[in-house]
């Protein structure tokens, strides 16, 4: 390939970035025709932003009871977030069942992570 092909493929890859169409984002609760589960879906997002904050205070304060402690932590906080991704599609296809499971699956994990995140340094 030559430079101009080169510059050329990378300028379309680029205006194919900033197209807005193209681009994905989280589903929004008023232009969607499953409100409900978008709604739903993403106020659980938020809890999950707070199980990291929660998580993230106690690690940088220094609280966290053990490295295995830690790791079980992240593992719930890693978990949950990839619910959330099945989540928003069940959503996105109107699957009310399929929300509502990932929903109370994404809670026991963010309650775990936040009571693991509390539990006292030995």
């Amino acid at each position: 390939m030559t430079t101009s092909s080169v510059l050329s493929l990378e300028i379309t890859f680029c205006m194919l970035l900033m197209a807005p169409d193209l681009q994905a984002g989280p589903l929004e609760p008023s232009d969607h025709p499953y409100r409900e589960s978008v709604r739903a879906v993403h106020e659980v997002e938020h809890e999950v932003d707070h199980a990291w904050e929660v998580y993230h205070r106690a690690a940088l304060g220094g609280t966290v009871a053990s490295p295995r402690v830690q790791v079980e932590i992240e593992e719930h906080l890693h978990e949950a977030r990839t619910l959330i991704t099945q989540a928003q599609e069940a959503a996105a296809h109107g699957d009310e069942r399929q929300v509502e499971q990932m929903i109370e699956q994404v809670r026991l994990h963010t309650t775990q992570a936040i009571e693991s995140s509390k539990e006292p340094k030995k």
